[in-house]
């Protein structure tokens, strides 16, 4: 049978559904439904050059991948592509197809370097290697069994402050993207990110058809907020860590972990049965964060790396 390689079309379910299916069984520790892919093609920032591929075989989509520019990182050129294949369609050359046609988009929009993710396992490593990339900084996934599992009890809320959800500032959600743009920009990582186009987080972030406003939750201090956790679900009893942060004026006071317990506490509630998040290896205070909650490691990434042409 023959493989092709060729743009998703958001409007046609079976794209859409094939590429959610192949994300979630190369990676299910990240949430990717149909509705969540038509969103992420059709309000992707246009400076992003964002392009969305899938390989198909005898009808049927076995490979996926993303590729994009940076455009909010204030290095240019950073180009992005993450392939993924289904488990069981390996062997095929779709990976090998999906990354000649992402190299030859990034080409294209002007990307210098080109950053991939890649599962920490003996033959993703190899296929990175054998396509020119070396190797970065490692990242983890966890999760938490919210189903047959134990949280650690509440924290007491600190005198003056409140916890509030997204949906208590649906009226003007500005003041958590200024949250947010503080602290992604405090993120450890390979490239970096800064958060300056408000109407593009609106349509990207604020409106993303799996942000769970009841549940993602912000410390206040003065009425503003100033530590926060973003909450993703997807309906099915599974929960995403999109973001969590804090305002450096406002660390070493556990008020993420508090935001972050209080959401899990009523996800679980609402009949959440597992939480997924991820971290950096070297973010210390989160990975201990999220230690005590109980989370546990349960595969790990490996950012690689290589110049584009």
């Amino acid at each position: 049978m023959t493989v092709i390689v060729r743009d998703l079309r958001p409007d046609d379910p079976a794209d859409t559904e094939g590429y959610a299916r192949v994300r979630h069984l190369a990676l299910p520790y990240i949430l990717f439904t149909p509705e969540s892919v038509r969103h992420l093609v059709t309000h992707s920032h246009p400076d992003a050059r964002f392009r969305p591929l899938i390989a198909v075989e005898d009808g049927e989509v076995i490979g996926a991948a993303g590729v994009s520019l940076a455009y909010d990182s204030p290095e240019p050129g950073q180009g992005l592509l993450n392939v993924y294949v289904r488990p069981d369609r390996t062997g095929r050359g779709a990976g090998r197809m999906l990354v000649r046609a992402a190299e030859e988009h990034l080409d294209a929009v002007g990307a210098t370097t080109l950053y991939t993710w890649v599962l920490d396992e003996p033959a993703n490593r190899a296929f990175a290697e054998r396509n020119g990339f070396t190797e970065g900084r490692p990242a983890h996934f966890l999760r938490l069994d919210l189903a047959d599992g134990t949280l650690p009890p509440v924290p007491e809320t600190p005198p003056g402050v409140e916890l509030r959800t997204a949906a208590d500032f649906a009226d003007d959600p500005r003041a958590l993207f200024e949250l947010e743009a503080a602290t992604v920009a405090d993120e450890p990582g390979m490239v970096p990110i800064e958060l300056t186009d408000y109407d593009a987080w609106l349509e990207q972030n604020w409106r993303h058809p799996l942000l769970n406003h009841e549940l993602t939750t912000a410390a206040v201090v003065d009425g503003r907020p100033v530590a926060f956790t973003v909450a993703y679900t997807d309906g099915g009893g599974r929960y995403v860590t999109a973001m969590t942060g804090t305002l450096r004026t406002h660390r070493g006071r556990g008020l993420a972990k508090l935001a972050k317990t209080h959401s899990l506490h009523r996800a679980r509630a609402a009949g959440v049965t597992e939480a997924f998040t991820g971290n950096d290896a070297g973010n210390d205070p989160m990975i201990a964060v999220n230690k005590w909650l109980g989370y546990e490691i349960c595969a790990t990434e490996v950012r690689y790396v290589r110049p584009a042409g």
